[in-house]
């Protein structure tokens, strides 16, 4: 069966409670790290979010992932002392006047969290020569990165949260966690049910960063962009921003 003879679905707009949910879960969702609850995710659930990821793109549809779930809580033990490790090598890597605030944030879960999940890369899945990645070779690795995201938006959608934990030598996560060569640890994630979500990013919350505006990172026709700083696109974007920073954005902005 070609494309041309395969059916269709209909390309139109979702009912508008159904892009409310998608648009509500993507400005909702927050990197969790002191939050969870140590309630079991039951398998129904955990089951689900999975399910998301392993829909999402992919690069010559070659899914390179794999979802080790780990509930051990020796497996994570050991994790743990890796960031542990890890961690205090990264305040060192600050100014001065940053580490006091830098050693003050909770930057990971992995105990708190019932259940810890590694998703990886395995640049060898669809063989050598892989449709879409033959000039771009980090495709594989965007692949499973698009896997991450999905799980994130599904978990927000089912009333989880997902903290990212980034600060972890890779090579010591992969023999700590049995990851043959050339498998790549791609993102170590803590998941669970929350107390609750921060309104805004955490870091944003201490003053760590603050959100760039939306305007000073589209640009037109080229990097060099100038002339095309009057784009009405650039207005309807403004007012998108201040509408979510209102809480507005949901019952207001969601007109086709």
């Amino acid at each position: 069966m070609t494309t041309a003879d395969a059916a269709l679905t209909e390309a139109a707009p979702l009912p508008a409670p159904e892009r409310a949910g998608i648009y509500r879960a993507i400005l909702t969702r927050r990197d969790v790290r002191s939050q969870f609850r140590p309630d079991p995710v039951p398998d129904a659930v955990l089951s689900r979010v999975l399910t998301a990821a392993h829909h999402a793109p992919s690069v010559g549809f070659m899914q390179p992932w794999d979802f080790l779930v780990l509930r051990d809580p020796e497996v994570r033990r050991r994790v743990h002392d890796l960031f542990l490790k890890a961690n205090e090598e990264a305040a060192a890597m600050f100014p001065p006047e940053r580490q006091a605030l830098y050693r003050s944030l909770k930057l990971e879960g992995i105990m708190q969290a019932p259940v810890n999940l590694c998703i990886t890369c395995d640049p060898d899945r669809a063989g050598p020569v892989v449709i879409g990645r033959t000039h771009i070779r980090e495709m594989d690795s965007y692949s499973a990165v698009c896997a991450v995201q999905n799980l994130w938006l599904a978990a927000r959608a089912e009333g989880l949260g997902v903290g990212w934990v980034s600060i972890l030598d890779q090579d010591a996560l992969r023999r700590t966690l049995g990851i043959p060569a050339p498998v790549v640890p791609i993102a170590y994630l803590c998941l669970g049910w929350v107390e609750g979500y921060h309104p805004r990013p955490e870091l944003e919350l201490v003053g760590w960063r603050q959100r760039l505006p939306i305007e000073q990172v589209v640009r037109f026709d080229g990097w060099q962009d100038e002339g095309r700083r009057q784009d009405p696109l650039l207005r309807q974007l403004h007012d998108d921003a201040q509408a979510v920073a209102e809480n507005r954005f949901l019952d207001e902005r969601l007109d086709p």
